[in-house]
């Protein structure tokens, strides 16, 4: 049965007519935020009217090119025209507002829905890897957490290639077609049930983005992210960045600050990057890239007491899933060894072009793990992993089989907002990722799509939020399991991409 979407439902439309489109309203007493058994999505609408891309004119304005020329906007501001300037400004991006809406999955039922104040924390359109989510504790003590940028409003241009802090890489394109001072601390928001969020900014993934943020079980934050949009050659302060990019970036464990700014002063020694010599030995199944990019993360989870994350786009190292046997702090963090997870692909990232593309993984139990797959790899990825993998634990991690019934190659069309048609959308896997493990011995799974079209960046599609259920006992697609097929419970919803889900439990 197909859920109803909380997109065009009666309650949502009757509000504000979409949910891109609702006025920010702080949590109160008759509309809990955080509720138990609810879904939370993360949401961001792409907006014109404000900042440098309101003006954005072809032949004018000024985008990065390199880190010593800068070069012509080529399109407008319309959407989704805007994106094709990013063929000739790879850092091409506009910041837009973070929506949370707080769902009851079933029945596509709005309890919620607030911005994170855009005066503070903001994101980036179309950056997909962007906004995963994630609870911790529960009842009143419940939080969901993220990480955005220490806002310089919305409709800002190339923030997420921009610098952490001002002046810390020179060879930076954005720096040098904005300034130094167009530099964003990397932030981790946290809000509660009431609605009040409090902020942790940090120094890390300079010249590119944080993806997603958790509150460890020991107090600790941990975030994955990429950084190091400069030139950048040697490992380590000698590359001339400060703070270095090939250090605070991967895997990073974070002393929570939780202030009412989210751009208030970083103390020295505030965070440090877990195992940062990781890339000299993932270097070796392939050419490296930038240094620091080996350490590519975004999804990430943390269950039995370790960490688990995952690396499944750049041409270099191996895109599988990796942990970390035991939570890091930040005075261990170095002396903490990253492994691939036994049973997951080693294959080197530059040789097979992306067989496997990771994005998410939730635990059902100790031997019952799903990964989401973006499948945006190649052909094998698309053919083999696209999808919802399930994989068990029999003495080494094996891939049991992969859920794409009514997901991949869905084809969603006549696309119709502000700006006219959007090109046709296809779903061809899945990024963020959350869960819930029902009475019955089944798993509910929700997930965001990842999608192809002609837009010009397919970060910026309409894509969907999509809810599946399967037996957790199965081991191959047989019997009830060959049945069991995607809904959509958000979207597509013209100009909003969704990006992260989370499950509040109780």
């Amino acid at each position: 049965m197909r859920i109803p979407s909380p997109i065009t439902a009666a309650p949502l439309v009757a509000a504000c007519s979409a949910l891109a489109l609702c006025p920010a309203s702080p949590a109160r007493a008759d509309q809990p935020f955080l509720l138990p058994n609810s879904l939370v999505i993360s949401s961001s609408a792409y907006d014109r009217t404000q900042g440098a891309v309101a003006s954005l004119t072809p032949g004018v304005t000024q985008l990065a090119n390199t880190n010593t020329a800068t070069v012509a906007a080529i399109a407008d501001n319309t959407y989704p025209n805007v994106w094709t300037n990013d063929t000739v400004d790879g850092s091409f991006g506009v910041t837009s507002a973070i929506r949370l809406t707080d769902i009851e999955p079933n029945s596509g039922h709005v309890f919620n829905s607030i911005l994170v104040p855009t005066d503070q924390v903001v994101t980036s359109f179309s950056s997909k890897s962007e906004l995963g989510l994630h609870i911790t504790g529960n009842g009143h003590g419940a939080r969901l957490v993220l990480v955005g940028y220490a806002s310089p409003g919305v409709g800002a241009l190339d923030v997420s290639n921009a610098d952490s802090v001002a002046g810390q890489d020179p060879t930076n394109p954005v720096s040098f077609a904005f300034g130094a001072d167009h530099a964003f601390k990397r932030t981790i928001v946290s809000v509660d049930r009431a609605g009040n969020f409090v902020y942790t900014p940090t120094i890390n993934y300079g010249g590119n983005n944080g993806r997603a943020a958790l509150l460890g079980s020991n107090g600790l934050y941990y975030t994955v992210g990429n950084a190091n949009n400069g030139n950048a050659a040697a490992f380590g302060p000698a590359n001339g960045t400060n703070p270095d990019v090939t250090e605070t970036t991967g895997l990073e464990v974070v002393t929570p600050i939780d202030s009412t700014s989210a751009n208030a002063t970083v103390p020295a020694g505030h965070s440090s990057e877990v195992d940062p010599l990781l890339q000299f030995a993932l270097g070796k199944k392939g050419a490296l890239d930038k240094p620091g990019k080996d350490d590519n993360y975004r999804g990430l989870a943390e269950f039995g007491g370790a960490l688990y994350f995952t690396k499944g786009s750049g041409s270099n190292g191996m895109n599988t899933v990796y942990t970390v046997s035991s939570l890091p702090t930040v005075a261990n963090a170095a002396a903490q060894s990253i492994t691939v997870v036994p049973g997951f692909p080693t294959d080197s990232a530059r040789a097979t072009g992306g067989n496997f593309t990771p994005f998410a993984v939730f635990f059902a139990n100790a031997t019952t793990m799903y990964v989401a797959d973006e499948g945006s790899g190649n052909a094998t990825d698309l053919a083999q992993h696209a999808g919802l993998e399930k994989w068990s634990l029999v003495g080494t991690w094996q891939l049991d089989y992969v859920l794409t019934k009514g997901l991949i190659g869905v084809v969603d069309t006549n696309l119709f907002g502000f700006d006219g048609q959007y090109p046709d959308v296809t779903t061809v896997g899945l990024r963020n990722l959350a869960g819930r493990v029902n009475a019955d011995g089944t798993v509910t799974l929700w997930a965001t799509t990842s999608t192809l079209s002609a837009s010009g960046d397919n970060g910026a599609d309409p894509n969907k939020v999509v809810q599946i259920t399967d037996q957790m006992a199965a081991t191959s697609l047989t019997g009830s399991v060959a049945g069991e097929t995607f809904a959509t419970v958000a979207g597509p919803t013209y100009g909003t991409v969704y990006r992260g889900v989370a499950y509040v439990s109780h």
